[in-house]
């Protein structure tokens, strides 16, 4: 596999990761989990690789767009 393709199925991984803590945490469906996060500014910084944020924990990533985002909570 190229560098591409791991960073492309890293990627996948990290977001499905995401999406269930976020859904655990939040005390949400999967369904809604993923509206909040898809419509994030965070999935588009993990998407663009901005910043290397994407290599930080999912943990953090949800920590992050729980206080940096709360508009999407509402």
């Amino acid at each position: 596999m190229d560098g591409e393709v791991i960073e492309k199925v890293y990627q996948e991984n990290l977001e499905e990761r995401i999406i269930a803590y976020l859904s655990e945490t939040k005390g949400i469906s999967l369904e809604s989990a993923m509206d909040i996060y898809y419509h994030s500014v965070l999935a588009g910084k993990i998407h663009n690789g901005v910043e290397g944020v994407q290599y930080l924990d999912y943990k953090v990533l949800v920590q992050i767009l729980c206080e940096t985002e709360e508009e999407l909570f509402a």
